[in-house]
């Protein structure tokens, strides 16, 4: 039987030696987890005997805090006629960011992803913007994501009757109505109150795929529960320490539907990035000021805070055993290599994702598109027929036109993941974001085509595109002035109450 506490009981709790905190109404002893929270302890003392959802929901999975205590520390539920709600004050930072969204342009001037980009930065909290945008180390990888396209160019063809083109697709057999699927990107809420429901909604609207993230701030039931009838989901998975939970996950998704599973593998370890790193820094909210003598890391941002529980030992080995616990197409997502990719191919797996997580794992790794002529030219020399039925080389990172895309399914690509740009749209617009990306991308599409002298995906051939310079990683060429008016430089260790 639940065990029903009341508010004041609860704020009894209230201290370091026994601190009881509300989330979800549901009640959680703390106590012990202070000093091993990523983000220090004082954040958690801030509320404790208190409810705490409002500041756990941005930056958490609705399971993590289910998921990193144990059962006996779940204490019951709170009746909620007791709670004394926090009156939450409002910051100058806050005054400053409704402002700024009072003041956006409206969604009407917005003519490509990269304003989305802008806008983002702009209404975005500090902290979420560090996440949100952040690479590893020098941040080399996520800008050479974008330049590589920039690398290769058109080879248009003339005199073709391009009065209907058509640039939907099926993507693993599910029908797309565009060549790109949203690729998984965590805790939606940092950006948007509705988080990744901004995505359910306009992709069950719009005919798009949505890759559900295993890091989402809306728990995976909640997702599948906004749905449009019959729309068509993939799972990207962090695989869990512990198989059990991992098992349960992927079958659960499987029995509600979803059509594919994307497996990380890019990530024993995360990657350091600096920017959400420094924010744990930045004020008392940010868990900057731990108790002294605590050995808590308290210097790796949000994404150490959601990504503890990332099993390092997982391997080639595991596959039959994923293959053994689901039915549905199984992809490795974050492949680099003409060697890994043509290892996956034989191991029986239905498809790979040339990826470097966005620039956020190992530093001055190649574009995914630089690769993807490497896997290509492998395979096609192994005999492997591209495409092929029963295997399908996507690619995502660093996709802000629809030429990208193009570009990329010329050189042999089934689709292309596109997780940022549609994550700025909802962070700056919501919902209308999204489905006004959607319509970027397709206004672009029918442009693009026509001037190709292409009417469908399969009139995007190899012939169509110049990738000699590809590999070219320097040479001379103007700014990307769009790409470089939202892209935040490093920013280096800061002088404190310093007059310089």
């Amino acid at each position: 039987m639940v065990q029903i506490l009341s508010g004041q009981t609860i704020q009894e709790h209230a201290s370091r030696n026994s601190c009881w905190i509300i989330v979800h109404g549901k009640v959680y002893d703390v106590t012990d987890f202070l000093d091993e929270h990523p983000g220090g302890s004082k954040i958690i003392l801030k509320y404790a005997g208190k409810d705490a959802t409002e500041a756990y929901e941005p930056i958490h999975p609705p399971d993590a805090i289910t998921t990193h205590l144990p059962v006996e520390k779940h204490l019951g539920v709170v009746d909620p006629e007791t709670v004394v709600k926090v009156v939450k004050e409002v910051t100058e930072e806050e005054r400053r960011r409704q402002a700024l969204i009072d003041a956006r342009p409206p969604l009407a001037e917005v003519l490509n992803l990269h304003d989305f980009e802008a806008v983002a930065k702009a209404v975005l909290t500090d902290k979420a913007w560090a996440y949100y945008s952040s690479a590893s180390d020098d941040e080399i990888t996520i800008r050479e994501n974008r330049l590589a396209y920039q690398r290769v160019w058109f080879r248009p063809r003339i005199l073709r009757d391009v009065s209907k083109v058509d640039w939907s697709t099926t993507i693993l057999g599910q029908n797309s109505s565009l060549p790109v699927y949203i690729s998984a990107t965590a805790l939606g809420k940092l950006g948007h109150p509705d988080g990744e429901l901004n995505l359910t909604r306009a992709a069950g609207k719009h005919g798009v795929i949505q890759m559900i993230a295993t890091l989402a701030s809306c728990s995976f039931d909640e997702i599948m529960d906004a749905a449009a009838p019959n729309q068509p989901f993939f799972l990207q998975l962090y695989v869990n320490g512990d198989r059990e939970i991992t098992r349960r996950y992927v079958q659960h998704a499987e029995k509600r539907g979803v059509k594919a599973l994307f497996i990380t593998v890019d990530a024993p370890q995360l990657g350091r990035r600096e920017k959400d790193m420094r924010m744990k820094f930045v004020g008392d909210d940010a868990g900057a000021e731990v108790q002294r003598g605590q050995d808590v890391k308290k210097n790796e941002g949000v994404a150490r805070a959601i990504s503890s529980f990332i099993d390092p030992t997982l391997s080639w080995k595991d596959i039959p055993w994923f293959k053994s616990i689901t039915k549905m197409p199984i992809v490795l997502k974050g492949v680099a290599t003409a060697e890994d990719a043509l290892m996956a191919y034989d191991a029986g797996v239905q498809g790979i994702v040339l990826s470097n997580h966005g620039g956020r794992q190992l530093d001055t790794a190649r574009s995914g598109l630089e690769v993807l002529v490497e896997v290509t030219t492998a395979f096609r020399a192994r005999g492997v027929r591209l495409p092929s039925p029963t295997f399908d080389i996507f690619i995502d990172g660093g996709v802000r036109r629809a030429s990208d895309v193009l570009k990329a399914i010329a050189l042999g690509a089934s689709a292309v993941g596109v997780g940022r740009p549609f994550l700025y749209a909802f962070s700056a617009y919501g919902q209308e974001g999204v489905e006004k990306a959607i319509q970027i991308f397709r206004d672009e599409f029918e442009m693009n085509m026509r001037l190709l002298g292409a009417r469908t995906l399969e009139e995007i051939v190899p012939e169509m595109v110049d990738a000699s310079a590809l590999r070219s990683h320097y040479g001379l060429a103007p700014d990307d002035k769009l790409f470089a008016s939202a892209y935040q430089p490093l920013a280096l260790a800061q002088f404190k109450n310093a007059k310089l």
